[in-house]
């Protein structure tokens, strides 16, 4: 990581060796002779972790009955995509489509053909009309292809109707983000939150044919028919399964809730505590991880997928003036993201409400790099409005530049002038982005004149580390400070104003 000449960040749980002392990270001349290699990041683990447990080409043990789609594990493997192009650009029609081939190679299969469709609205019975599932069957059979994508959510008469036409699988745009988180989730509560997302999802899709979900005749209408044994309840498999998913949604709804306490109290620590706080953002596959490592030296889990990261890390950092910041890469967005997602995720996205600053990545090499922003902060403005806090301030990052040619990129400073433009990859344009961020977060600070007890020192070492004295005089009833520190910081000092009265008012000067 190169040497800002403004400020540096290292992680705070990494202790300075000896200079002559051998470590993981600077090995002697002795393991430098036999070949030493560094220690592998705990990013690179679960990279390796998760390669090893790619899917196969051709090896499956589904079931065979299309019928069954409800109750067996998602597995793509050769797929045909289907999308309505109803509204917009015929760029932007084929940019959804190239993100739907994305999110399916990111679920594990393969691509085989496409086709789009221009009609006002989707059709309510097929999705994509009668004529056009016809001539979908046919690249079925021609391509040999298992699975059929549709780039939207289908209700779940379309998905019946349309798996009855094309007779092999057909699954939506909500499902196949589903099945990326239920791959990609590593916590407990990733686990628990995906989980009741694909419960919401299919507790209104379940379906069933065949003898053990047909419903049998009651009372006198079963003696005159059937007679003995045909008498029952009714559809006792669909219905029994129905009350155990509500069962599991409401035990991982109480579940989640406790764990939202717990990440609460965590981020009210780290609030009260005074040090600012940055919350990456943006679109999935944008860097959002590389930028935090190139950030922090953090070490976690960088993939060219889409949404390789579910779990919120967060990272302290420091200063060349002593003060830290806190770092939390959060998960990505992606246009049309399904309600259940949000609402599943919600006390992850919650991460965002507190920050002192949304550092909004895009991705630069996108050829709609609007449509990713208004897409995250279409998101962000919602979570903002749920628990009805301000928003704060953004800072545009654009990543990936090492990706554009000149003119390109001269295009994209010219529509996004404020933006910071930077390489995650090769550390173009990291140095001015730190630069930035001191600025900005700088300008976060409140000015305090207090006058600190000397039973006080606790709080005196407070304001060294997390903000900057600009003088002080020891006088006989104590230390009179003017400094600049957080608002936090600010709230707790308000005591020892230097008037006296307590007031917060008569505390701080904002600039």
């Amino acid at each position: 990581m190169r040497k800002s000449e403004t400020f540096e960040f290292t992680p705070v749980d990494e202790l300075a060796p000896d200079n002559d002392v051998p470590t993981p990270e600077k090995p002697s001349d002795a393991d430098r002779a036999a070949g030493w290699a560094p220690a592998p990041t705990v990013g690179e683990l679960q990279l390796e972790e998760r390669s090893s447990l790619r899917r196969v080409a051709g090896l499956s043990t589904e079931l065979t009955d299309v019928t069954e789609v409800e109750y067996r594990q998602l597995r793509l493997e050769q797929v045909v995509l289907v999308g309505v192009w109803t509204e917009g650009t015929a760029t932007q029609a084929e940019a959804s489509m190239t993100e739907l081939a994305a999110l399916a190679e990111t679920a594990g299969s393969q691509v085989l053909d496409a086709l789009i469709q221009r009609r006002d609205k989707p059709d309510p019975a097929t999705y994509i009309g009668s004529g056009k599932a016809d001539e979908l069957r046919a690249v079925v059979l021609d391509t040999g292809a298992d699975t059929v994508v549709c780039d939207g959510e289908l209700t779940p008469a379309q998905l019946t109707a349309l798996e009855k036409i094309v007779k092999v699988k057909v699954i939506d745009r909500t499902a196949l983000i589903l099945d990326i988180f239920a791959q990609h989730a590593t916590s407990r509560e990733g686990k628990a939150q995906v989980s009741l997302a694909q419960m919401e999802y299919m507790l209104p899709r379940l379906r069933g044919w065949g003898e053990s979900m047909s419903r049998q005749a009651g009372g006198r209408a079963g003696g005159a028919g059937g007679g003995v044994g045909t008498r029952g309840p009714g559809e006792t498999k669909i219905e029994t399964d129905r009350r155990r998913i509500r069962e599991r949604m409401a035990k991982l709804r109480r579940e989640i809730r406790e764990m939202k306490t717990a990440r609460d109290t965590k981020r009210s620590r780290r609030t009260a505590s005074g040090i600012p706080s940055v919350a990456i953002v943006g679109y999935t596959n944008a860097g959002k991880s590389s930028l935090m490592n190139a950030l922090t030296g953090a070490g976690i889990l960088v993939q060219d997928a889409l949404f390789a990261t579910l779990d919120p890390t967060t990272r302290r950092a420091t200063l060349e003036d002593g003060r830290e910041v806190v770092f939390t890469d959060t998960v990505g967005f992606v246009r049309h993201l399904p309600t259940q997602l949000v609402e599943a995720f919600r006390s992850t996205l919650e991460e965002v409400t507190d920050a002192d600053l949304l550092l909004h990545v895009v991705d630069g090499s996108d050829p709609l790099p609007g449509e990713q922003i208004k897409a995250v902060r279409a998101v962000v403005t919602d979570v903002l409005r749920e628990t009805g806090t301000p928003a704060p301030r953004e800072l545009l990052v654009v990543n990936k530049i090492d990706a554009l040619d000149p003119l390109e990129l001269t295009q994209l400073r010219g529509v996004l002038p404020d933006a910071v433009f930077v390489s995650a990859h090769s550390g173009q344009g990291i140095e001015d982005l730190r630069a930035r961020l001191a600025e900005i977060l700088g300008g976060l600070d409140v000015e305090v004149s207090i006058l600190l007890p000397y039973n006080r020192g606790d709080l005196l070492s407070r304001i060294h580390a997390d903000g900057s004295i600009i003088s002080s005089e020891h006088q006989e009833s104590g230390t009179r400070v003017l400094a600049r520190v957080p608002h936090a910081l600010a709230a707790a000092l308000a005591e020892f104003a230097h008037a006296g009265s307590g007031d917060p008012d008569d505390l701080v000067s904002q600039d």
